[in-house]
């Protein structure tokens, strides 16, 4: 079924109000990227959205939309506390993937020499893959349970944070979680051997370097002073244990459905009302992955900084300070100016970032003045970005905006294309170092299986949900 829409401007297009829909749905999209929307399905997604109860203001995407489950991702969308919905697929199976940044005093010059085993280095101290483990790192259920609870807080009562990691995380590094409720035994038999480590897919650990600075004032908050300065970025989320939550959630809303005859265009969009007993238990179980996740990224930070410090252990300036940590698949409770009155909504922001503007007071003091930053991935051959955020973004997006660069093809598609390629030694002769735990995962990551990040980037900017500060590239990747 073809979906209809209007242009409003040169970086956003509206599908009016039709149908079952309760609002609008609006995608930030520049016509370079128009041209390469699925807009049957991706479109009709944000559609979908738009039919359930409670939403407030349009069912909005961002510009790296492509299909997902229930929710496209690059989804958007907030729902009134009192009579609106949560719903598992506006968060996805990877609870809290997310992506944190690093810089470092040293240039990327000095990592040339020792490139190649600086990435041998983090791939033996981060495991990665579909079934990859920490064994020397043991976790007693006690354990376990705090570092659900506790999240980042963990980390530093362990010795595998500081201070300032735990600033510069968002929510710092916990949603909180008051409730008895546990994920399931499987679930934490399935998280127990994998925190601290990478997983697969688009899961990566890339030491890159500063390549073009857009907003000195910004970028030197930030810790960026130089072009050619040593940057690392973690993308990784909940492993084994957040997809566990998110399946067995599922089905407890596919019942809740049934039980309250919540109306729905498609089943993956399952949900339950917010303050239902169903859909507080789900915000308690997606908390708890969320913060274990928080403890993923932090304890594979621990060891790139060792990584680091083997490989460079004389110069003293492999320290890698974190200049940020952000959720990509999440839904939060968030009180945002809607309307002329303040109002609690809960936001789902599924392949989507947070983007909260200068002066908000959920922003980390040494970064109010500015705008929280915004961490965006493109692919493991061109560049990635860090974004601030910006006024206009709370008042139109729910202090939202991108999340990466978005596919173009399906895994299955870049297989297929990539077949006969040594995508490894094609990334060589730009200067890229690979190390990936098996041949297909390069091929379903190849460069070209995505969207040229820069012209997502172009629109956000365009469309003022966040602004570019610096540009990043890379130099060697760590792939699951």
């Amino acid at each position: 079924m073809t979906v209809s829409y209007n242009r409003i401007d040169d970086f956003r297009i509206r599908v009016p109000r039709h149908g079952n829909m309760r609002t609008d749905a609006l995608v930030y999209l520049n016509r370079h990227l128009e041209k390469q929307l699925q807009k049957e399905k991706s479109l009709a997604q944000v559609c979908n959205v738009a039919c359930l109860p409670g939403i407030v203001g349009p069912s909005l995407a961002m510009p790296d939309i492509h299909p997902g489950y229930g929710f496209p991702i690059g989804g958007v969308a907030a729902f009134a506390v009192d009579g609106g919905v949560v719903s598992p697929g506006g968060v996805g199976y990877d609870i809290n993937c997310g992506v944190r940044v690093l810089v470092s005093a040293m240039e990327a010059k000095a990592l040339h020499p020792r490139m190649e085993r600086l990435i041998q280095t983090i791939a033996e101290n981060v495991p990665a893959g579909v079934g990859s483990r920490r064994a020397d790192l043991k976790l007693s259920k006690k354990d376990m349970k705090q570092v659900l609870r506790a999240g980042a807080g963990w980390a530093l009562d362990q010795g595998f944070a500081t201070e300032r990691d735990v600033q510069c995380i968002e929510n710092n590094g916990c949603l909180p979680c008051e409730t008895d409720i546990l994920p399931s035994q499987r679930a934490m038999e399935r998280g127990y051997n994998q925190l601290g480590t990478l997983g697969s897919g688009n899961h990566f650990i890339e030491v890159g370097c500063v390549d073009e600075i857009y907003d000195t004032q910004a970028a030197r908050a930030m810790g960026f002073l130089r072009p050619d300065q040593v940057t690392v970025s973690i993308h990784s989320g909940s492993r084994g244990l957040g997809h566990q939550v998110c399946t067995d959630s599922l089905a407890s809303m596919v019942q809740a459905v049934r039980k309250y005859a919540i109306p729905i265009p498609d089943r993956q969009l399952s949900c339950a009302y917010i303050q239902s007993a169903e859909g507080q238990a789900y915000l308690a179980l997606m908390a708890q992955a969320a913060n274990f996740a928080f403890v993923n990224r932090q304890l594979m930070t621990y060891w790139v900084r060792q990584s680091f410090a083997d490989v460079f252990s004389a110069a003293g300036e492999e320290r890698l300070s974190l200049v940020y940590d952000v959720c990509h698949n999440i839904a939060k409770i968030e009180t945002h100016h809607i309307a002329g009155r303040d109002m609690e909504v809960c936001v789902h922001r599924k392949g989507a970032t947070r983007a909260f503007g200068p002066g908000d007071r959920r922003v980390p003091g040494m970064y109010r003045s500015i705008g929280q930053p915004v961490l965006i991935p493109g692919d493991m051959g061109r560049y990635s970005y860090v974004l601030a955020g910006t006024r206009k973004a709370m008042t139109h997006t729910f202090g939202s905006t991108c999340h990466g660069a978005g596919r173009l093809m399906s895994r299955h598609q870049a297989v297929k294309q990539m077949k006969g390629h040594d995508i490894k030694a094609e990334l060589r002769a730009r200067g890229i170092i690979v190390r990936a735990s098996g041949r297909r995962t390069l091929m379903e990551e190849f460069p070209g299986a995505y969207k040229d990040v820069s012209q997502v980037i172009e629109t956000v900017h365009g469309a003022g949900i966040s602004r570019p500060v610096v540009r990043l590239r890379p130099l060697g990747v760590v792939k699951g």
